[in-house]
């Protein structure tokens, strides 16, 4: 209420101010210099008189100087009565403007204001303070304010992002321990903390990451983010089971549509293949002929281990497993002993195969 006071107040001073500035007005004119004027058309009037006289006018010239007074004297007075009307026309609307701006104002305010908004700390303007500096610029200002307040976690929550942006992974993860010091660990906290301790060892690897990323997907199991980085991890460091079910885990989250859904395809491929990136759509098409003919060949001409070995890597390259496991079958008919098979029953027991029918 004290806000509509003061603003009533202010907007009535500004707009009697106005009104005064613009109203017409008589400056050091006093009712004696009207009298003046007066007394000098009767001067010229008693001029001419004397004039006419003393014979220095004739009755004509004395009649047309006396009109021409006449004429004077009433033209002076309507120009004089003009300037009158026109000051009192000027005043209506000038008042009438003033109040019709003011109403306008505070129906305008009324409806879009907000006087009692309290006022917003500074560390919670800092998102919008960025939007208008470059980032070093900002990052710099939000140091400078952390110095003074080590304890504030909104500032330490806004810069860690901005760190990781910048590239400054071990600054990013300090802020990151930072905030999980002041506010408590979140599995959110705990994947921003992995992913920042990941990139900066580089490729390296981190267990500490790896044990955030476990914590993190124990924590929040609707969250497919922790799952996707300890997939990536796992499938770099070659241990492709536990990869591939950290990638199936990944994509049973999946609604369709998200931008990492095909990354995680490729990476389940990957890791189901040991590896492998797997052949494209056209490479596996031909593949695919070229495995039918040596099935064939060997069906009906038979062939070498090393050829029957080649026939059941290819069916698990497509990943056939049923045809890689008839391939070994058959393989085994026509080798029975362990010993002929060399390296195909070791081919066959990491790829699951069943060794039926083998014997030593």
């Amino acid at each position: 209420m004290l806000f509509w006071f003061i603003a009533i107040a202010v907007t009535a001073i500004a707009c009697a101010a106005l009104f005064y500035a613009a109203g017409g007005r008589t400056v050091n004119v006093s009712e004696p210099e009207s009298a003046d004027s007066n007394s000098h058309f009767r001067q010229v009037l008693a001029g001419i008189d004397a004039d006419l006289a003393a014979g220095k006018l004739g009755e004509v010239e004395a009649k047309a100087a006396k009109s021409e007074l006449a004429r004077e004297i009433i033209r002076l007075k309507a120009e004089s009565g003009k300037a009158a009307v026109a000051g009192d026309l000027g005043r209506t609307p000038l008042l009438v403007g003033l109040a019709g701006v003011a109403v306008l104002a505070f129906a305008i305010y009324a409806a879009l204001g907000h006087p009692d908004l309290p006022s917003q700390p500074l560390a919670g303007r800092t998102d919008i303070a960025a939007q208008s500096l470059n980032l070093d610029t900002a990052v710099s200002r939000i140091e400078q304010q952390l110095a003074a307040n080590p304890g504030d976690v909104r500032g330490w929550a806004v810069i860690a992002p901005a760190y990781t942006e910048m590239g400054r992974f071990a600054d990013a993860a300090q802020a990151y321990r930072r905030v999980i010091e002041l506010s408590g660990v979140t599995p959110k906290l705990q994947t921003s903390l992995a992913e920042a301790l990941l990139l900066e060892a580089n490729g390296a690897g981190s267990e500490e990451a790896m044990s955030l990323l476990r914590a993190a997907a124990d924590g929040n199991p609707a969250d497919p983010l922790p799952r996707l980085y300890l997939a990536a991890e796992l499938t770099r460091t070659g241990d492709y089971a536990e990869a591939a079910q950290a990638w199936q885990n990944a994509l049973a989250l999946s609604k369709g549509g998200e931008p990492w859904l095909a990354a995680a395809q490729q990476g389940l491929a990957v890791a189901q293949n040991d590896g492998s990136t797997g052949p494209t759509s056209g490479e596996s098409e031909m593949i695919a002929q070229m495995v039918g003919g040596l099935a064939d060949r060997l069906a009906s001409q038979g062939g070498s281990v090393e050829e029957w070995m080649q026939l059941v890597r290819a069916y698990l390259v497509l990943g056939d497993k049923a045809k890689a496991q008839a391939a070994y079958d058959d393989a085994v008919v026509a080798y029975p002993k362990a010993f002929d098979r060399g390296e195909l029953d070791t081919i066959a027991l990491d790829a699951g195969l069943t060794l039926k029918g083998a014997t030593p």
